[in-house]
């Protein structure tokens, strides 16, 4: 059975009603569908970005039981983790000294 969502819900939290099961069915669907997809090289970055919003928006969602708070707010933070390392790196090396390398 498959649930269909406009897809401004699977993106933006915030555009979601403020009924918490929506929200809560659009995280595991995004889960899923991240899971179903982590065999694939690069696994979609963009994709956990929004796990972790959605599970931040639940975090601070007043309806729901303090324990299911919690325990969204601890999976947001570990996704918010994942997304930190998977992010490219920058590199640290100042602009002037790559141009100033580059020349010699």
């Amino acid at each position: 059975m498959a649930i269909e969502y406009p897809n401004s819900f699977l993106t933006e939290p915030s555009a979601l009603p403020t009924q918490p099961e929506l929200l809560v069915s659009a995280a595991l669907h995004l889960m899923s569908h991240y899971s179903t997809r982590s065999g694939e090289a690069g696994a979609c970055l963009k994709l956990a970005s929004v796990i972790e919003r959605h599970l931040k928006a639940l975090a601070g969602h007043g309806e729901l039981t303090p324990v299911l708070r919690a325990t969204c707010q601890q999976l947001s933070e570990q996704w918010a983790g994942h997304v930190e390392r998977a992010s490219p790196k920058v590199s640290s090396v100042p602009l002037f000294d790559r141009v100033f390398r580059a020349a010699r």
